[in-house]
């Protein structure tokens, strides 16, 4: 199988995932990344796939490290053994993984969900403490309604309640 790994924020998740996953040690932030991954701050999300099945997701709504590099490489970890969803990455897995990366744009609090579009936005939706996130353009989701209501679910927050709504764009690398 082929991966488009020439993108370097792909190549950065991947190298990250399989040293993790073969050495148990964390990698430090390469040499020769674009600049924006070493001077840029932001949320970022990696998604794993095998087989077109999801195998991890985990992200940052906001930075929490120095650099979109560094926060690449926490969440390349986390995704790939934190996930409570699935079991941890297996070195046999390894070479079947497609992945994404996903830079989040800064999030705006929305007054209505008629301000969303499911292939543009995500979505944030917050109740007391409780939040949860749903990244846009994902496949089976095609409604405003449909996209909402994930993120409640993630959250733990009954489909019925009001929620704060906010929205976000990003930049998907794959």
């Amino acid at each position: 199988m082929t991966h488009s790994d020439n993108d370097p924020y792909v190549a950065l998740a991947r190298k990250t995932i399989s040293e993790y996953i073969t050495t148990g040690k964390k990698i430090s932030v390469p040499d020769g990344l674009p600049e924006e991954m070493l001077t840029g701050q932001a949320g970022a999300f990696v998604s794993l796939h095998r087989h077109d099945s999801l195998r991890g997701c985990i992200g940052t709504i906001l930075p929490t490290t120095d650099c979109i590099a560094e926060e690449i490489i926490q969440n390349a970890v986390s995704a790939s053994t934190r996930d409570p969803r699935f079991q941890p990455v297996r070195e046999d897995e390894l070479a079947d993984l497609d992945i994404s990366v996903d830079v989040l744009c800064k999030p705006e609090v929305i007054d209505s969900p008629d301000k969303l579009d499911v292939r543009r936005y995500g979505v944030i939706v917050t109740k007391g403490f409780r939040r949860g996130l749903l990244l846009p353009d994902l496949d089976g989701v095609d409604t405003v309604e449909e996209q909402i209501n994930i993120a409640k679910m993630k959250a733990g927050i009954d489909p019925d309640e009001d929620v704060k709504l906010e929205r976000f764009e990003v930049i998907r690398h794959h």
